[in-house]
């Protein structure tokens, strides 16, 4: 696709590029590790908080809104008390797993490839 012809409008922003709409739905500190953490299995949003370092709840609620927003996640509320909410990927956000994959795998080469004293490996 020539993304030079072609304007997108998404939540009412314009888009020159198909790469920067991606990256303004996907992309951030957040959301692809949220995406990553929800790849195999729902998660509650306190698991979903524990296994994101330094996310403050303020932060999460409102990534987990805009993923749920876009069509890339799921919230299913149960009734019941204390309430419990779960989340998932949905269909769309399947779609992001292989592109994370990706990321993770060059990641992981990037990392090997820098010196040691450039990088520590935990």
């Amino acid at each position: 696709m020539d993304d030079n012809n072609c304007i997108m409008i998404h939540n009412g922003i314009p888009y020159k590029c198909s790469i920067s709409l991606a990256l303004s739905v996907i992309g951030g500190k957040w959301k692809p590790l949220i995406l990553w953490h929800l790849k195999d299995k729902v998660l509650r949003f306190g698991e979903l908080k524990r296994s994101l370092d330094n996310i403050t709840q303020k932060i999460l609620t409102q990534q987990l809104r805009e993923l749920e927003s876009d069509g890339l996640i799921n919230r299913h509320i149960y009734t019941q008390i204390p309430p419990k909410v779960e989340y998932s990927l949905t269909e769309k956000g399947n779609t992001v797993v292989p592109i994370l994959e990706i990321i993770s795998k060059w990641g992981a080469g990037y990392c090997s490839s820098l010196s040691v004293n450039n990088s520590k490996k935990l």
